[in-house]
């Protein structure tokens, strides 16, 4: 019966120091710092952030503007890497319109990472951040660039999203 009993309590307590295979826990991946300073939990994100974010570069690949609108959020806003600031859907389509009549681009991708935290004041935030080769023509010549996006996304839409891009050497693969 003590057997018995030590088995019981054994199992108990084990069943205390897990958690259910489909529980959600926060698994800290890194940190943000905020504009006060202040340390924030950057955790591992929902995938389904991803999917969007995998849709969103597809319907760019294949020039859907009309994809890309339906995936922007009434508040969209973008940061290039350049300096532009695209500020609506419209304006975010008129500018992408020019764009791929100029310079043909078309991306290649090389990963995404889901991520999230509660920033200082509160607010929830799904973050992907992605890393793509891009190839584009300017200047009649071809030229390929690496980029890395910040995208926020907010109920299934594309809120906002940066690019950072640098010019990838001839020796690069």
């Amino acid at each position: 019966m003590k057997k018995i009993s030590l088995l019981i309590l054994v199992l108990l307590l084990a069943s205390c120091q897990f958690d259910a295979p489909n529980a959600k826990a926060d698994t800290q991946i890194g940190i943000e710092i905020s504009d006060s300073g202040e340390k924030i939990s950057l955790n591992a994100g929902e995938l389904s952030t991803v999917i969007v974010w995998e849709k969103y570069v597809k319907a760019h690949n294949d020039r859907d503007l009309e994809t890309i609108k339906q995936m922007d959020s009434d508040t969209f806003k973008a940061y290039g890497p350049r300096g532009e600031f695209i500020d609506g859907v419209e304006a975010h389509a008129e500018f992408l319109s020019k764009w791929f009549d100029d310079n043909d681009p078309k991306w290649t991708s090389n990963y995404f990472i889901a991520n999230e935290l509660t920033n200082d004041e509160g607010e929830f935030m799904q973050w992907v951040t992605s890393g793509h080769d891009v190839t584009m023509t300017v200047d009649s010549a071809a030229v390929k660039v690496a980029q890395i996006h910040d995208a926020l996304i907010k109920d299934g839409k594309v809120q906002m999203f940066y690019v950072y891009e640098r010019v990838k050497q001839e020796n690069e693969e």
